[in-house]
């Protein structure tokens, strides 16, 4: 039988996987592949330094049965930790900041963990800092093991003795460049010491988020001021001892706006649904990629799974909150959908054979100007506060006629995948568009909407 004693015995071995559409919009002509690290039994790359670095505890009898593990993570190293303790009977506490999604905290407490959720402003060194909270709790706790994944050996030593071994047999040690992040700097250190071992000429390159300290550092030696970027688990405020940025040949800044654009790119054009640090580091992929010839290959890590951010890049609502929606990629159905709470998101309308005092109640009951005639899901006309009660001043007597006595006629109706220019062009002329989804009326959107997600 093909089988398995445990879930440990999942970790490592990801496959490689060439991009394919991303790459021939963009004219590469080298070979791109992702390291697909979101398959791991955690779905992240930190499931191979947990279950490395717990192993060197009880070998050296740090950890003892019964023990509680303590870590400071942005969720992926916990869950890489709390798998192996789920296995072996540990207790764990976990050390995140307000930064961590929604869906991490829950997949922690999902395995058994206890949460700490510390300040995201807070500074290191300082006591409400993540790194130090979780320092003092390890004091506090006996028998406990706090890793230390930002300077713990066994970090890059597991990618030194798995990772860059996978990637080198599975590309026939034909791998030019190597692409990934620099967070505790374990997945970048370990995995190009192999490679650079076995071939020096193979170029490590870092993808960074702008905010970060890596790129000015490793350039000057210079730490620069940190300022706050959205990404989550990559970058520093401040040098760790597992970044050997001596190591990587070239460190590239990538945007926010750019990290998360490209990690959707990955779920919708190529299948990968990934998190936004992958982003970060598909960008810088593509940016090495693109000024290589047949001969290249690059490899790229694929961090996680886009699960773990559900509520964040991956809404349309987060994205627009943040200001990173691009207008070129707003249609008319994510227009309705990102309406702010102002707005309402249901459909309010009214048929032809309701009465006009009804439909001026609803009106003002809801807090519309305008309101669509629907009769059988289709548009049949529409009603403009305005323009009902310029004909009430005329006679009063129209409240208790029908609405398709007064009515005027429908606003637009576009496509949910009409482009925001096109619904521009037609808001010049009209208050209101209605949206059209397999032959139904589901929405409308107002000049306020469309404001609103210009913002």
């Amino acid at each position: 039988m093909k089988t398995y004693d445990d879930i440990l015995g999942l970790i490592g071995k990801t496959p490689l996987v060439r991009i394919n559409n991303i790459t021939k919009q963009h004219k590469i002509k080298a070979k791109v592949y992702a390291k697909m690290e979101s398959l791991n039994p955690g779905y992240s790359v930190k499931d191979r330094i947990g279950i490395s670095m717990i192993d060197w505890a009880e070998r050296e009898g740090v950890l003892k049965k019964g023990g509680t593990i303590i870590e400071a993570t942005s969720g992926n190293t916990g869950i890489g930790l709390a798998l192996v303790a789920a296995v072996r009977g540990y207790k764990c506490i976990f050390v995140l900041t307000e930064k961590a999604s929604t869906e991490k905290v829950r997949y922690l407490k999902g395995l058994g963990a206890d949460i700490v959720v510390c300040p995201a402003a807070a500074k290191p060194g300082t006591p409400d800092h993540y790194v130090a909270t979780a320092k003092r709790i390890s004091e506090e706790t006996p028998n406990s093991f706090y890793p230390d994944q930002y300077n713990h050996p066994e970090n890059p030593a597991a990618h030194y003795r798995t990772t860059g071994p996978e990637i080198w047999d599975d590309t026939d040690g034909k791998i030019t460049h190597f692409v990934a992040s620099i967070g505790t700097g374990g997945t970048i250190s370990g995995t190009a010491r192999y490679l650079k071992e076995m071939n020096p000429n193979i170029k490590v390159i870092g993808g960074d988020p702008y905010g970060s300290i890596f790129k000015t550092y490793k350039e000057s030696g210079f730490i620069p001021e940190a300022t706050p970027y959205l990404v989550e688990g990559i970058g520093q405020n401040l040098p760790v001892g597992n970044a050997n940025v001596s190591i990587i040949d070239e460190i590239i800044n990538i945007t926010d706006r750019d990290s998360f654009d490209l990690a959707r790119q990955l779920g919708r054009r190529e299948g990968i649904f990934c998190g936004g640090s992958t982003g970060t580091i598909f960008a810088a992929a593509l940016k090495v990629a693109a000024e290589l010839d047949e001969n290249g290959l690059v490899v790229f890590i694929v961090c996680d799974t886009g699960e773990h951010y559900l509520s964040k890049f991956h809404s349309d609502e987060w994205m627009k909150e943040k200001l990173l929606l691009e207008p070129q990629r707003i249609n008319a159905g994510l227009i309705a959908e990102t309406k702010d709470g102002s707005s309402p998101k249901e459909l309010i309308c009214v048929s032809p054979d309701d009465l006009l005092s009804d439909a001026f109640a609803k009106m003002t009951e809801m807090g519309v100007t305008q309101l669509p005639v629907i009769e059988d899901h289709r548009s049949v006309g529409s009603l403009k506060e305005s323009r009902v009660l310029t004909k009430l001043l005329g006679d009063r007597e129209l409240l208790n006629s029908k609405v398709g006595d007064v009515m005027d006629a429908s606003f637009p109706v576009v496509d949910v995948d009409t482009s925001l220019n096109e619904i521009k062009a037609k808001l010049q002329k009209h208050p209101a568009v209605l949206i059209e989804d397999f032959k139904r009326i589901t929405a409308i959107i107002t000049r306020s909407d469309v404001l609103d997600i210009l913002k």
